[in-house]
Order: structure tokens, then C-alpha cells, then sequence
């Protein structure tokens, strides 16, 4: 099947990198995203990824910890895990490119919005670390930002769901998925698969979202070939 988007911005938590472990690197999980994520490329599709630190830190774990200063340790424990993703995209011959929000001269490259247009159309995927650069926004928010600004025609939702509930699936037998729903349903319902900041940039900027298992990592390229795989949200 041909690719139905020709930009599209990949959203993965950090607890996915950390396998059944829970916290850390599981290179195998890791390496088998990554080979996911070439299958889509090779098919002619451009490929932003925004990844989370949940494998390292959560801003609540920091406890009583002042909460700038706690977002800051998140954003650091994301630029490792953007780091490990760059290094076993090269190891399967795929040109990565790390984006920084927070500069780390030596490290990884400065945020430039042009920069990674450039990159993408070059065929690299660009992994954006540091979310936003700010405390007090999800790495979901620095998702749909970065899918704004580089003109992504969707955002995907990787997630431990296969789509979008009424309510948690984990926790209640009886919940209902959505095959589709509206930015504004999203909202209003609160429904949890991201949060409020990330789907109003979301809908602000007409992006379509798809929330979908990556149990199985070839659901990657099953979304990008229309496929229905989860929910969208639109």
C-alpha cells in the first residue's frame, strides 16, 4: 500500500525504550522501533520523532523538588534517550539527526526550525529532545509544537492502548474506544491519552492525530499506509 502522509511526527514515551524492565535502556526494543521506523522511511516518508524520559524521570517524581528545576532533570533524561535512538538509527544504516530545544553545545545540535525542515526533506530523521525547553509542558505539547512547525500532516501517538477510550481500558472491562473523534470531544471529555495543551495546538493548527498500540511496531507503518490501527482524532 502507498504512504497516505508525507510528513509525519512520531511521538514514543520513554518507558517504551526501557522494554519490560521498566527504567533504562532495552536495546532490543529499542533497535526493533528503529527498524520499524526505517520500513516507513523507505517507503518515502519523512519522520520527526519526539521522545519522552519516562524511563529516567517523571516531573512528579522529584517529590517536593522545586518544579522547574524538576521539568529540567525530564528534559535532560529526554536527550539521552534521543541520544540512544540517534545511535541505533546509525547502526542500521538510517541517518539521525539530534535537535535540541535546550542547548548542550558538544552533544547535540541547537533547535533551528529550518535546520530540521532541511534535514527531513534530506531523507534524516530528526529526533527534537528537550520538549518545549520549558518546564511546565508535557513532551506531548513539544510533540504537536515541533509537528506544527515542521508542517507534519499528522501526529502519531504510540501508546500501551490501542486507541482512545471513554475511559481507561486498563481499569474498567465496560469502556468504549473511539474509532474517531474531534479535537474539541477531546478536550471536553478530558480524556487522558494527551494532554490539554498538546491537543489544543493540536486542533489550532488543523493536525490530525492518531493514537495507536505499538505493541506491535509494524502498527508504524500499517497508520502510515491508512490503515486502521487506532483511533483518529481530527
Amino acid at each position: 500500500m502507498d504512504p497516505q502522509y508525507k510528513r509525519l511526527l512520531l511521538k514514543l514515551s520513554g518507558e517504551v525504550l526501557a522494554g519490560e524492565a521498566g527504567h533504562g535502556f532495552d536495546f532490543t526494543v529499542i533497535d526493533t522501533v528503529c527498524r520499524a521506523v526505517r520500513d516507513v522511511t523507505e517507503l518515502g516518508v519523512q519522520v520527526g520523532i519526539v521522545v519522552g524520559g519516562g524511563n529516567f524521570w517523571r516531573g512528579r517524581s522529584g517529590g517536593t523538588m522545586d518544579r522547574t528545576r524538576a521539568d529540567s532533570i525530564g528534559m535532560l533524561a529526554t536527550v539521552m534517550n534521543s541520544l540512544a535512538l540517534q545511535q541505533s538509527f546509525l547502526d542500521i544504516g538510517v541517518k539521525a539527526r539530534v535537535l535540541s530545544a535546550v542547548p548542550i553545545t558538544g552533544m547535540v545540535e541547537p533547535f533551528v526550525r529550518d535546520e530540521a525542515v532541511k534535514a527531513l526533506e534530506n531523507g534524516e530523521v530528526v529526533i527534537f529532545a528537550a520538549g518545549t525547553g520549558n518546564p511546565f509542558f508535557s513532551t506531548d505539547s513539544g510533540a504537536a509544537l515541533r509537528a506544527a512547525q515542521i508542517g507534519a500532516d499528522v501526529l502519531l501517538k504510540a501508546t500501551n492502548v490501542d486507541g482512545v477510550y471513554d475511559k481507561d481500558p486498563n481499569k474498567y472491562p465496560d469502556a468504549v474506544k473511539f474509532d474517531a473523534i474531534s479535537h474539541d470531544e477531546l478536550l471536553e471529555r478530558h480524556l487522558a491519552v494527551m494532554d490539554a495543551a498538546a491537543a489544543a495546538i493540536c486542533r489550532d493548527a488543523h493536525l490530525p492525530i492518531l493514537v495507536f498500540n505499538l505493541n506491535r511496531p509494524d502498527n508504524i507503518r500499517r497508520a502510515v499506509c491508512g490503515e486502521n490501527t487506532g483511533t483518529v482524532v481530527s
